[in-house]
């Protein structure tokens, strides 16, 4: 027990348990009270460990389903990214972001507890035939418009409403979950970089998920709001036409490229999804192909901004039949 109790202790040194305290100190009265869980918490709320979904574990807090997700060994090297990170997301309060509840840092790789969400993710709701079938409802046009206008509100959130501006940097369909009510929940965090005050952009390691990551920012290692506005845009694409960001085609091989290409030729009609093309009009597709358009621009200069985006989506869901 007492060798067990030192080894608690070496951890929640070297995760970083000063630093956390000193900067859940600082954001004091900007963010939401999180737990600080023991490793035997933990150990209860997920009856050991035994429930495991994918990577993390699935476990009741206070009667509630909760998800216990290990951070990676890389994030292990530099507690301090870890901290942050914890510390930033206490800061975020939003009904379209999922809820960080607590975390631990008595066990050899920090644990954070979130809210479980537990419906599934966008993609596997537009892309997996059984999952379609299941909840096809979530997958009409309607549906489609809801899911776009509540992710970007969540994306503007983050770049205007937080305390600290922050970019998502890896913003794709598998990293917004849809709950019991077809609500979505980005989730996805371990990428995410706040902007300094007094600047918009910030040169970093090049992050992001093939298909959806900013060219622009591939290209020069700079990284704005913008990089996310286009990962955004091409979410849009997956909501309109069903495909995959990186298609299958002897001509194309971005979803991007294939979906421009058609536009320009005045060809959107063959691109629509043909599950939702009987239940909308021409000029919401088309509204909605122009907002997503605008997002994939090659210039970051030349994209909306994701409140600018969030707006014009709202104007489209109230064209809704």
């Amino acid at each position: 027990m007492k060798r067990e109790k030192i080894l608690r202790e070496c951890n929640l040194h070297n995760n970083g348990g000063l630093l956390l305290q000193k900067q859940l100190f600082l954001f004091k009265g900007k963010s939401n009270p999180i737990r600080i869980f023991s490793a035997r918490d933990l150990e209860k709320l997920s009856n050991n460990y035994t429930n495991q979904v994918f990577a993390n574990f699935k476990g009741i807090l206070d009667d509630r389903e909760v998800i216990v997700k290990r951070t990676s060994e890389k994030s292990h090297i530099d507690s301090e990214d870890v901290i942050n990170e914890i510390a930033v997301l206490s800061s975020i309060h939003h009904k379209n972001i999922v809820k960080l509840l607590g975390c631990c840092l008595e066990t050899e790789l920090p644990m954070l507890v979130y809210e479980f969400i537990p419906n599934g993710t966008l993609s596997e709701h537009i892309h997996c035939e059984q999952q379609q079938r299941q909840v096809a409802n979530l997958l009409s046009w309607k549906h489609r418009l809801r899911v776009a206008t509540e992710i970007a509100s969540a994306i503007s959130y983050l770049h205007c409403g937080a305390p600290t501006p922050i970019v998502h940097r890896d913003l794709k369909s598998q990293n917004v979950m849809l709950d019991e009510n077809g609500t979505a929940k980005v989730i996805g965090f371990s990428t995410l970089m706040p902007i300094p005050v007094g600047k918009t952009s910030v040169e970093t390691d090049i992050l992001g998920t093939y298909g959806y990551a900013d060219p622009e920012y591939i290209r020069t290692g700079v990284l704005t709001e913008k990089s996310d506005v286009y990962s955004f845009g091409v979410i849009l694409l997956e909501l309109l036409t069903g495909r995959l960001p990186v298609i299958k085609s002897d001509t194309f091989r971005y979803l991007v490229k294939y979906f421009v290409t058609h536009v320009e030729e005045g060809r959107l009609v063959d691109v629509i999804d043909v599950r939702i093309s009987d239940e909308g009009t021409m000029e919401q597709f088309q509204a909605f192909a122009e907002v997503a358009m605008r997002c994939v621009r090659g210039e970051s200069e030349e994209r909306p901004t994701m409140m600018e985006v969030a707006q014009e989506l709202r104007v489209i869901r109230r064209l809704a039949p």
